[in-house]
C-alpha cells in the first residue's frame, strides 16, 4: 500500500561541508536530494578540483533548481550559462561551476548528489570498475501498442526512476543505451540490488527490463568508459530475460559475500567473444 513520507532538511540524513559550498542530502522514496549552498566567489576548479585531484573540469552531471542567488557553469567548449530564482538546470559532464554575486546560491539537485565529489576525473586512466547494463525488454512492441506520444512519456518516467534508484545505491551514469543505461558502481553487490530495484520499478510501470552486471578493467576517458570489459558486460545483459539480472562469474563471487544468492545458468557463448561465459540469475 502506497504511504505519506516526509524527510526535512532540519535533520538531513548526510552533511557535507567543502571550501565554499555546504550540501545537506536526504534520501526518501528511492530518491536523493541536496540542498546546497554556493558561497560569493566560489568556483569549482579552485575550491573543489584539489581536493580531490581532479581534471580541469567537474564530470559529473548536475540536475536540479535554484531557489535564490545565481551561479553559472562553464563547458569545455567555452560556452557558458547562468541560472537564477526558479531556473531548472540540466549541466552535462565536463563544466565548471561558479557562484554570480556578491549572495549565496541556494539550490537543490536531483540527479548528481552522490558523484559530487567523486568524478570520472579521480579514477585515473584504467581502473577496476562494476558496470550495469539495462535495457527495456520488447520496447519496440511496446512503443507500438501504446504510440510514440505516450511511449516517449513512459520511458521518460522509466529513465527517471532509473536515475533516482542510481543515486540511492551509489551508482553514476555513464550513458544512455537506446531503452536503458550504463552505469558504474564501487562494488558488484550495489549494482545487482540496484538493477534488481530499476526491474522492479519498471514492472510498476508495467514495463519489463534486463540487466547484466560484470566486473573488470575499463579505460577511463573523461566521462565514458572503454574496453573489453564494456563489450562483454553488454553481451551479459543481453542474455538476461525479462525481469531477470544476469552476472559474471567474478561479479557473482564478490558479490555472494554480501550474502547475495544466485542461480547457475550454465555456460554461454556470447556474441563477438571467444570461449563461453559462465553466469547466474541473481535470485531476489
Amino acid at each position: 500500500m502506497a504511504e505519506l513520507r516526509r524527510k526535512s532538511f532540519t535533520a538531513p540524513d548526510e552533511t557535507l561541508c567543502l571550501p565554499g559550498i555546504d550540501e545537506q542530502v536526504v534520501e526518501l522514496g528511492g530518491f536523493t536530494v541536496a540542498k546546497i549552498v554556493q558561497a560569493p566567489g566560489w568556483l569549482w576548479s579552485r575550491d573543489i578540483r584539489p581536493l580531490i585531484d581532479a581534471g580541469e573540469y567537474c564530470e559529473v552531471r548536475h540536475v536540479g533548481l535554484v531557489v535564490s542567488g545565481r551561479w553559472g557553469a562553464r563547458l569545455r567548449d567555452g560556452s557558458t550559462m547562468e541560472f537564477g530564482p526558479d531556473d531548472v538546470f540540466d549541466v552535462p559532464p565536463g563544466h565548471d561551476g561558479y557562484t554570480i554575486g556578491d549572495e549565496p546560491c541556494v539550490l537543490y539537485e536531483f540527479g548528481g548528489v552522490r558523484s559530487f565529489i567523486r568524478p570520472w576525473a579521480v579514477m585515473g586512466d584504467r581502473v577496476l570498475a562494476t558496470l550495469l547494463f539495462t535495457d527495456v525488454v520488447a520496447s519496440t512492441e511496446k512503443a507500438r501498442e501504446l504510440g510514440d506520444a505516450a511511449w516517449r512519456d513512459l520511458l521518460a518516467a522509466h529513465l527517471i526512476a532509473s536515475r533516482g534508484l542510481l543515486e540511492r545505491f551509489r551508482g553514476r551514469e555513464v550513458s544512455m543505451t537506446g531503452d536503458g543505461i550504463l552505469a558504474v558502481f564501487d562494488g558488484p553487490a550495489l549494482a545487482i540490488r540496484c538493477a534488481a530495484a530499476i526491474c522492479e520499478t519498471a514492472h510498476d510501470q508495467r514495463l519489463q527490463v534486463r540487466a547484466g552486471v560484470h566486473v573488470g578493467e575499463v579505460e577511463v576517458s573523461g566521462s565514458t568508459v572503454h574496453g573489453l570489459t564494456v563489450h562483454e558486460a553488454s553481451r551479459i545483459m543481453s542474455a538476461a530475460g525479462a525481469d531477470q539480472v544476469v552476472v559474471s562469474d567474478i561479479a557473482r563471487m564478490l558479490a555472494e559475500s554480501a550474502g547475495l544468492a544466485f542461480d547457475d545458468l550454465g555456460e554461454h557463448m556470447l556474441k563477438g567473444l571467444d570461449g563461453p561465459r559462465q553466469l547466474y540469475a541473481y535470485r531476489v
